[in-house]
């Protein structure tokens, strides 16, 4: 009876989750099932914009386009690729789709130099509790996406990134998990209006575990990123938007994996956190240790600052009240930019020597 009572009790609570994300939907929204064998596309699709669908347990060999929101649940489902080549779509515009989950509002993209001009966002998409493995391309890509929510997914052994959000805002990310991707296993880029929200989600073995490219605004918090090549980059390419983030009490550790040279970039490894021609990132309560080289690399260290891609320099960041230690140099400063501040922080070696000290 005691057996019995905890699964009406777990149903209970389910029916109830699922309940409320329908009715934030709003009350003309629909709700799918989908089972083993089925179509989450087709539930997608017939749901409609504002609907629910519910993918039970098992292995979907599917590729998934998202243009309208709708809250996708699943509990205890998969997604793989599919046998066959699938026909393009618009996140891989001129080739067969990649990625695992293509979320694309209405956007066009310059086939030259990649430039995005939005005509309008897709809003309202949520995503929980699925696990999206070993596409060539990236586990979830997310083009002009606005206010998009995911919770508790894993993304694993993917081609590209983990969770990708492009030219987006308001994207949040909460518990999920990205390892074994080819580039950063969560990757915030391209979006001037970022306001991000990472917090507590767990990114390893990647290339980057978490990476802002030309994007602005936003939160990294209570998060983990380790045995990656680095742990945490902020990239600025050239003058413009990158930074603004307040990254808080992240445990970041042993991004000892070592990455060759790519056409994308040099040798990376033994790297916390590097802030590189990003403005305002404020590094606060963070414990940055053990980050130790294993191979060639363009820099190493705790927390390194440097001016980035095309000249910029890094301007007003602020990387305070952390423990950095164990690091090849616990925090690296190549001198440029204005209105830095690196101390006062828990740590044993900078260079240049004294950002350690106490005063």
């Amino acid at each position: 009876m005691r057996k019995l009572l905890g699964v009406m009790s777990a149903l209970a609570l389910m029916t109830g989750m699922l309940v409320a994300g329908a009715a934030q939907a709003g009350a003309s929204s629909s709700f799918r099932v989908v089972w083993p064998g089925q179509s989450i596309q087709s539930a997608i699709n017939s749901a409609g914009p504002g609907g629910t669908v519910v993918v039970l347990r098992g292995t979907y060999h599917e590729h998934l386009v998202i243009t309208h929101g709708v809250n996708l649940v699943g509990l205890g489902a998969t997604l793989t690729p599919p046998s066959a080549e699938q026909p393009t779509d618009p996140c891989s515009p001129g080739t067969p789709a990649q990625d695992g989950i293509c979320i694309a509002g209405d956007f066009t993209m310059d086939q030259n130099t990649g430039a995005v001009t939005i005509n309008q966002y897709v809003t309202g998409v949520r995503i929980s509790g699925l696990t999206i493995t070993g596409f060539p391309g990236s586990g979830v890509q997310q083009f002009a996406g606005k206010g998009t929510t995911f919770v508790g997914n894993i993304a694993r052994n993917n081609g590209q990134y983990g969770i990708a959000a492009f030219d987006s805002t308001g994207t949040t990310e909460l518990f999920n998990t990205a390892t074994g991707s080819a580039e950063a296993g969560f990757y915030i880029g391209d979006s001037p209006q970022a306001n991000a929200t990472l917090i507590g989600n767990t990114s390893t073995n990647n290339l980057f575990g978490f990476f802002v490219r030309d994007a602005e605004h936003g939160t990294i918090a209570v998060n983990r990123a380790q045995d990656n090549c680095v742990g945490i980059l902020f990239l600025a390419d050239a003058p413009g938007p990158d930074g603004a983030f307040n990254v808080v009490a992240n445990s970041i550790s042993h991004n000892d994996k070592a990455c060759p040279p790519s056409e994308d970039g040099p040798p990376a490894s033994g790297v916390g956190v590097f802030i590189f021609g990003a403005h305002d990132v404020s590094l606060h309560a963070n414990s940055i240790v053990d980050n130790q080289p294993s191979g060639p690399s363009v820099a190493s260290g705790g927390v390194v600052v440097a001016t980035g891609m095309g000249g910029t320099a890094p301007l007003n960041n602020r990387v305070q009240g952390n423990v950095i230690l164990r690091n090849s140099t616990d925090i690296v400063w190549d001198g440029t930019g204005t209105g830095n501040v690196l101390s006062p922080n828990a740590c044993q070696s900078s260079d240049p020597s004294g950002l350690c000290q106490t005063h």
